[in-house]
């Protein structure tokens, strides 16, 4: 834990936004490709599912090469699997990418961190709901950031589990109680506007956006979801 004279979160930069993209619907990929380009969104947030590590398939090979060919926008994968350093060697993680993978059932955390800083990807560890932060303690010298997951993995549309908001703000305390400020936390999982805007305050820095905002079935166009979720993470009118 922080200690006393470490509590306070320091002042961040904006937050950045990584669009979901198994809640974007094929038929519509242009659409949301073409307002993502637009807006100058940060990442796509490429979920990598294999039916073993959670209960659900997505997203694979071909589809990444797939959406390579028709944007520039920079990947953030996401490995929800079993032997993630095998299977992230299957996709093109370039420079650029944001990349993770899970600490859990995982006896391979150093060579994976390795195997993606020689790709000069930025290296996060994820984390489910109830796993300590401090298991990553060992490698904090080696990775980038970590990956809070803030709903049980494997579906999209789950409720936000209310302890990881604690979780967040006292894992940004304690980075910034041992100099590593620098650490990026991302947030996945039922990030709603206002739950975005909660957690930008408790420290987090890249939120996913899917069915709970970006991809949500209303008539508010994406554009829009987009401004209001930047003006909820940290971005003034008049940078927008």
């Amino acid at each position: 834990m922080a200690d006393s004279k470490s509590s306070a979160i320091p002042a961040r930069h904006p937050g950045k936004i990584s669009a979901s993209m198994m809640c974007a619907g094929l038929d519509k990929i242009f659409y949301y490709l073409t307002e993502f380009k637009e807006a100058k969104l940060e990442f796509l947030h490429i979920d990598v599912m294999d039916g073993q590590f959670v209960p659900n398939f997505a997203l694979g090979t071909d589809y990444a090469k797939s959406l390579r060919r028709i944007t520039d926008i920079p990947f953030d994968f996401h490995f929800l699997t079993m032997d993630p350093l095998e299977k992230m060697s299957w996709f093109d993680i370039r420079e650029g990418d944001q990349v993770a993978f899970h600490y859990e059932n995982n006896t391979h955390i150093a060579e994976c961190l390795q195997y993606l800083k020689r790709l000069s990807a930025t290296a996060l560890v994820a984390i489910n709901p109830e796993t300590d932060y401090r298991v990553l303690d060992p490698y904090l010298d080696d990775l980038d950031g970590v990956l809070a997951m803030t709903v049980h993995p494997g579906f999209a549309g789950k409720k936000l589990v209310p302890s990881t908001m604690d979780k967040v703000k006292e894992m940004r305390e304690y980075f910034h109680s041992i100099g590593k400020d620098d650490l990026i936390i991302e947030v996945d999982g039922n990030i709603t506007i206002e739950n975005a805007r909660k957690l930008y305050e408790r420290g987090a820095d890249v939120f996913v956006a899917g069915s709970s905002s970006l991809f949500h079935k209303g008539e508010t166009a994406v554009s829009e979801v987009i401004r209001q979720k930047r003006l909820a993470i940290g971005w003034k009118e008049e940078d927008l």
